[in-house]
C-alpha cells in the first residue's frame, strides 16, 4: 500500500491594506449598524463596484467600436495585427 500526499511548490501570500475613511457620524452609525462596515461587507461592495465598472467600460468600448463603421475585421486580418505586435514588442524588448 502506498501513499502520495500531495505538497504544494508554492505558498499563496494574500497581502492586505488598511483603509480609514471618513463619515458623519449618523452614516457611520447607520452602516455599522446594518452591518456594512464589517471587512466581508465592505469587500463584496467594492468588487461588485468593480464589476460594474468593468462592464460599462466594455459596454463603451464595444459602443465606440460598433459606432466607428466599417467592416469587421477577418480572423486573417487580426491574426496578421497579433503577428505584427508580438514582432514590435520582441524588437523592443531586445529578444
Amino acid at each position: 500500500m502506498s501513499f502520495c500526499l500531495f505538497q504544494p511548490r508554492y505558498a499563496i501570500i494574500t497581502v492586505m491594506t488598511t483603509v480609514e475613511i471618513k463619515l458623519s457620524d449618523s452614516l457611520a452609525k447607520e452602516a455599522k449598524q446594518a452591518g456594512l462596515l464589517a471587512p466581508e461587507a465592505i469587500e463584496t461592495m467594492l468588487r461588485e463596484r468593480l464589476r460594474a465598472q468593468r462592464i460599462a467600460e466594455l459596454r463603451e468600448a464595444v459602443n465606440k467600436i460598433t459606432s466607428a463603421g466599417g467592416a469587421p475585421m477577418t480572423m486573417g486580418e487580426i491574426e496578421a495585427e497579433i503577428q505584427a505586435y508580438r514582432q514590435e514588442h520582441r524588437r523592443a524588448v531586445g529578444a
